[in-house]
């Protein structure tokens, strides 16, 4: 290995830290199919730079040096050349550098990706031009038409004037009988990162199936749908809200009414369906996030 690389990737070991150790419980995201709405959305929100290279130079990465953060996966340097910018509050330079965990085959290899194009999830290296960190070790995904197209769907929707904020949980339970048999409300309000107002209220008519929708502003409309699957407002709902509400959450008046209220609360839950997570990250809004200033 030349020693200008070897330099290059100390010097990336030494800005990295140990955040480089996380480990990741996937099985592989070498190909597009393995990766969910989800987990674009999670690492997207948790980036304060997306960006497309194409990768010029991957270099194995002993691992005795640093070892890849979790079995099955091999720690690589990338060099390659940023093609396009897609989320920045500052200019990138043609050059980046980057530390990379990938899944390794039968044989111990891993895809040679060298002429490849991929996005990345980073957030930059202060004091360090065209070293990144990527947001989770393995937060790389391979180009595609239709890879390309669900992350800017993703980024245009998160930072749309109505776009919903992240739920960080479930405030209160409220379920009001109407005066006609079977007739009734349920409202579930919703705790908001930014304390904006979000609710959903299931409706209960008499002789039609109960329908629900979601209010994100403190007009709630009474009328739209449960939101569309593989849409920001589903991410918000479906990938933050409990199995359960929290206790003392079921502010409901008489037991009937409480009995009620969870089995609104579980319809909504079984009409979202299951938020599937291949890589299993979280998000973790930090202050950089491109949602937030870049500081760096």
């Amino acid at each position: 290995m030349p020693i200008i690389w070897r330099n290059l990737i100390a010097a990336i070991f030494a800005a990295a830290g140990t955040a480089q150790t996380m480990v990741v419980d996937a099985q592989t995201i070498g190909g597009e199919r393995m990766v969910t709405y989800a987990d674009v959305a999670d690492l997207s929100y948790s980036a304060g730079l997306i960006a497309l290279v194409r990768v010029d130079t991957m270099i194995a990465v002993d691992p005795s040096r640093s070892a890849a953060g979790r079995r099955g996966y091999g720690r690589f340097y990338i060099e390659g050349e940023a093609r396009a910018l897609l989320v920045s509050r500052k200019p990138l330079g043609r050059n980046v550098r980057y530390l990379v965990d990938l899944p390794l085959d039968g044989r111990g290899r891993a895809d040679d990706l060298e002429g490849e194009e991929v996005f990345i999830f980073a957030r930059r290296v202060a004091g360090k031009p065209g070293e990144l960190q990527l947001v989770t070790p393995t937060a790389q995904l391979p180009w595609s038409p239709a890879g390309e197209a669900r992350l800017r769907a993703i980024l245009r929707a998160a930072v749309s004037p109505d776009a919903p904020p992240p739920v960080t949980g479930v405030r209160a339970l409220l379920h009001v009988p109407g005066a006609l048999l079977e007739q009734g409300r349920t409202q579930i309000f919703l705790d908001t990162q930014d304390g904006s107002f979000a609710s959903v209220t299931v409706r209960h008519r008499p002789g039609e199936r109960p329908s629900w929708h979601a209010s994100f502003s403190e007009l709630i409309k009474d009328a739209g749908g449960p939101p569309s699957p593989d849409s920001l407002e589903w991410y918000r709902l479906a990938c933050s809200l409990p199995d359960m509400p929290p206790p003392g959450a079921n502010i409901s008046r008489t037991q009937e009414a409480r009995a009620r209220a969870v089995a609104d609360y579980r319809l909504v839950l079984e009409t979202l369906g299951q938020c599937k997570r291949s890589l299993h990250v979280r998000p973790q809004m930090t202050a950089q996030s491109f949602l937030a200033p870049d500081k760096a």
